[in-house]
């Protein structure tokens, strides 16, 4: 087997380690936003968009002041309140989930810095529908470190 070939090989098998865990948007239940927060196990930082594996507490709340929280304006019609007012938390109890997060051009854009291991996070985003399939999370908004990002679109 020549070399080219062989390198060509190598790389498709990779695949779909690499794709496993990109969702397309619709499979998303946009209906119902749920809240999430813990402890950052491990990141990736890449395209098509940041991921989180996110360790929640077994006794994880709905914060009381969700609601209040002060989120950015987007460029996309986000209301922010609403989705903060409407969030819930899961029915599953899984204890890890993987977040996903914006493109890399988007988190540059809002001037998210990587996150780290071991950081402490909460989201509020939606979840495959019906909750099925994996434990995972499209977050609408990040808040971390005291501040808030809208990763639906750019800041406004």
């Amino acid at each position: 087997m020549n070399l080219q070939r062989r390198h060509l090989l190598l790389a498709a098998s990779a695949l779909p380690l690499a794709a496993h865990a990109h969702h397309g948007w619709s499979s998303f239940d946009a209906d119902r936003p749920i809240y999430l927060e813990g402890t950052v196990k491990s990141v990736r930082w890449q395209n098509p968009h940041a991921e989180l594996q996110l360790e929640v507490a077994a006794d994880l709340q709905l914060p009381a002041n969700l609601a209040q929280r002060a989120v950015p304006a987007q460029t996309a019609p986000v209301d922010g309140k609403a989705l903060l007012a409407k969030a819930v938390l899961p029915t599953r109890k899984d204890r890890q989930w993987e977040i996903e997060l914006a493109p890399l051009t988007r988190m540059q854009a809002w001037q998210v810095q990587p996150i780290k291991p071991g950081a402490a996070v909460s989201v509020v985003g939606f979840t495959l529908r019906d909750e099925k399939g994996d434990a995972v999370v499209r977050a609408e908004y990040l808040f971390v470190d005291g501040k808030a990002y809208g990763l639906r679109s750019s800041p406004a």
